[in-house]
């Protein structure tokens, strides 16, 4: 059987057609795409399309349907992937010098592309769009939600483990009246977060997580889960049980993946997250084992569907500012990645999570309000 009729039969079972008139179908410029899919997987597909060998209208939806139908599973990976893959099983991908690497290559893309694709506090992860009604609402519900699961109180000293440009430590500085450090591995991202947290008990710091010192009423993680590899989930949360209060509370907002694994997607690897990963229920829980109580879970993984496409629409706003600096090239990488993210939360292939976590012997918190 040839290239695209193997294809074509596998997209037939997501209910996708080639070249033909819904918005989800694939729609093809050059027939050397069906051999590049088959020989070199999830990284040929994302290439193909940055080279313009493909197009789907609505790639959101395209995405949406081809993992519903499993069919990453369906095409058989290639000796490169497998390769790839070993290598993340059997090396630390997330050592202190290589987990800097995604600080460079996409934290410090460039503040001006961030500005203009995320919302006004600038923060790079799911909103809460349980009662919001714009991109800007959902992160402050967010923000607000988080700071209630902590039970932040004035004066308090708090910990962001990854935190960005500061969109959390400023949230909480102005509204709750804490001290709060954060720590991140992107250069740029400290450099305009000190500036948005000037006046603020606000400590903005380049550093890794493993080398935080001192004590904290309360911890958290905003994406940064993604970052840190299955080879050092222990390690997080030892650093967190160091840090903590023995009365503090603790909280992890990461997206989740359904199995676990020890790779993300070689394209993604590639491209968007190098060195990362998506943890699992069942990863988090071991690294977690005897160390914490997990008092609570809380699962809103459409809300990143929303979120994703509220970023994608200010990012089409923006490109003809952005067009100069980054290229048609990038376009197309961006898209892709924002619009096959959205489809992997439609689709539930993702999920997003909000984990309440507390040492054992605490009294129980108030965590449940989502």
């Amino acid at each position: 059987m040839k290239a695209k009729e193997i294809i074509q039969s596998l997209l037939a079972e997501a209910g996708v057609s080639l070249n033909g008139g819904n918005p989800w179908d694939v729609q093809v410029h050059d027939d050397r795409v069906f051999n590049r899919w088959l020989s070199e997987t999830e990284l040929g597909l994302g290439e193909s399309f940055m080279d313009g060998w493909w197009d789907v209208e609505a790639l959101d939806a395209f995405f949406d349907k081809i993992l519903r139908a499993n069919l990453e599973q369906k095409v058989k990976r290639n000796l490169k992937t497998a390769l790839f893959i070993l290598s993340t099983q059997l090396l630390n991908q997330q050592t202190k010098t290589k987990s800097k690497q995604v600080g460079r290559e996409h934290y410090d893309l460039g503040n001006d592309l961030f500005k203009s694709m995320l919302d006004k506090r600038m923060c790079y992860s799911s909103g809460y769009w349980k009662k919001a009604e714009n991109l800007d609402e959902a992160q402050e519900a967010k923000l607000g939600l988080i700071c209630k699961k902590l039970d932040l109180k004035s004066g308090m000293r708090i910990l962001d483990i990854g935190c960005g440009w500061g969109s959390f430590a400023k949230y909480a500085a102005e509204n709750y009246d804490v001290e709060v450090v954060g720590v991140s591995i992107s250069k740029k991202q400290i450099e305009l977060g000190q500036q948005l947290c000037k006046g603020l008990p606000v400590e903005l710091r380049f550093q890794d997580y493993r080398e935080v010192k001192g004590k904290f009423d309360a911890i958290l993680s905003i994406g940064f889960l993604e970052h840190v590899g299955y080879k050092n989930y222990r390690t997080y949360m030892e650093v967190v049980h160091r840090c903590l209060k023995d009365t503090g509370i603790s909280l992890i907002h990461t997206i989740g993946n359904n199995t676990s694994v020890t790779y993300v997607n070689a394209w993604t690897n590639k491209y968007i997250f190098p060195n990362g990963m998506i943890p699992s229920l069942s990863q988090i829980a071991k690294a977690a084992e005897g160390l914490f109580v997990i008092e609570d879970l809380h699962n809103f993984g459409p809300d990143y569907d929303k979120t994703l496409m509220a970023w994608y629409a200010r990012f089409i706003k923006a490109w003809p500012q952005l067009k100069e600096l980054y290229g048609q090239r990038f376009y197309r990488m961006w898209t892709y990645f924002l619009l096959s993210s959205a489809g992997g939360f439609r689709s539930r292939f993702n999920q997003l999570w909000q984990i309440v976590m507390t040492k054992p012997g605490r009294e129980l918190p108030d965590c449940r309000i989502g």
